[in-house]
């Protein structure tokens, strides 16, 4: 291993990592209609085994956790590329990065749901014992749906997606200002690994039993983001020998299977009651983080369709819940049969997945273009 290698992130894309929020992307989707499964009372799963359940349809809380990585290890990325350091981070410049991919979406986003809150349709109600519609527009704005839902109780399915985007984006809020009083120093990585300290005790003894804030806390979802950044730092200061990396591959392999595929295990350990598996899983993903940033690891063209998926990942987040609920309906007036259940499961990745493309193309990316160009001039 040697230090200051040559910059290890270029304008390129990176396969490895847009693999990674596809393998995320999948497993919200696929909890999220197994949530609606047993809101109706369906019993799908029975005489399956209980752990191809858990890793086919409950891994939904696990994938926020591999985006959260992904997330902090991208955006540090770009401001070591943008920025001569990061004691030099742009706040102006940095917050218009951030409005302009993530504000557009958002704000479209909070219509929809006002009006089909306002046209009372069942599934976008927000009910008053949560605070109603402007108070749920407020948490969304000011970055607190955690905290709303945490008090009051779950919000609908569509509204209830943004708690991730209230911790991720309070992170970035401080992220600019804490870069430029302690730059790449010591007293940086001593922050972000204390977040990555606190992140189980979050989960468990600090979430004072409250089962809403023990997966939708700040503190409690920081700890991957924390990950994230201090692997983009280390790339971007050491140059990995090949051997190296194939031990990272190794070892995130087996963390990331583990903790996706071994859920009965991991909470017979007590990882689960001790809020580790999250810890754990992050530093699995950030392990293969950085193989695919260092290599450049190219994937086969039959993987494609994938990498697709996690490249529109943010755009499928925000209006996957539409298809979801669409889909369900028709599944329930369809005759709820059993057989039909492969194929909602099925239906509803490919339709989320061509709905992200469009609104990417069509929304999201030119006005993140035209406001990144108008603005920064």
């Amino acid at each position: 291993m040697t230090s200051k290698p040559e910059i290890s992130l270029h304008g390129s894309r990176l396969d490895g990592i847009d693999l990674l929020r596809s393998l995320a992307i999948f497993f919200v989707l696929m909890n999220h209609v197994n949530m609606r499964l047993l809101i109706a009372k369906i019993p799908y799963t029975h005489g399956l085994p209980q752990q191809l359940t858990n890793s086919l349809v409950w891994n939904g809380q696990y994938g926020v956790q591999i985006f959260f990585a992904v997330s902090g290890f991208l955006i540090t990325s770009v401001s070591l590329r943008r920025w001569p350091s990061l004691r030099q981070v742009s706040l102006r410049g940095f917050y218009l990065m951030r409005f302009a991919r993530i504000a557009p979406l958002l704000l479209l986003l909070l219509l929809v749901l006002s009006v089909l809150h306002f046209a009372g349709l069942r599934d976008f109600v927000v009910s008053a014992k949560t605070g109603g519609l402007a108070r749920a527009l407020l948490a969304a704005i000011t970055f607190h749906v955690n905290v709303l839902e945490a008090r009051h109780g779950y919000l609908p399915g569509t509204w209830d997606i943004l708690w991730s985007l209230s911790v991720e984006e309070m992170f970035y809020l401080f992220f600019p200002v804490v870069s430029r009083l302690f730059g790449r120093g010591k007293p940086l990585l001593l922050l972000l690994a204390g977040f990555v300290v606190l992140g189980p005790f979050a989960r468990t003894a600090l979430a004072h039993g409250n089962e809403v804030w023990r997966e939708y806390s700040y503190l409690g979802s920081m700890d991957a983001i924390a990950l994230g950044c201090l692997t983009a730092l280390a790339t971007a200061q050491y140059r990995f020998s090949r051997a190296t990396l194939r031990i990272f591959v190794l070892i995130g392999s087996v963390l990331l299977i583990f903790v996706l595929c071994f859920s009965i295990q991991t909470e017979k350990l007590g990882l689960q009651r001790n809020g580790l598996d999250m810890t754990i899983l992050a530093l699995g993903a950030c392990m293969m983080i950085v193989t695919a940033a260092q290599t450049k690891w190219k994937s086969p063209v039959l993987f494609r369709p994938l990498l697709q998926l996690g490249q529109r990942s943010y755009e499928i987040y925000l209006t996957h819940m539409f298809i979801v609920f669409a889909f369900f309906h028709f599944f329930l007036t369809a005759g709820k049969s059993v057989r039909a259940i492969p194929f909602l499961f099925l239906a509803v990745i490919i339709v989320s997945a061509l709905l992200g493309e469009i609104v990417a193309r069509l929304y999201s990316e030119p006005l993140n273009r035209m406001i990144r160009s108008r603005w920064s001039a």
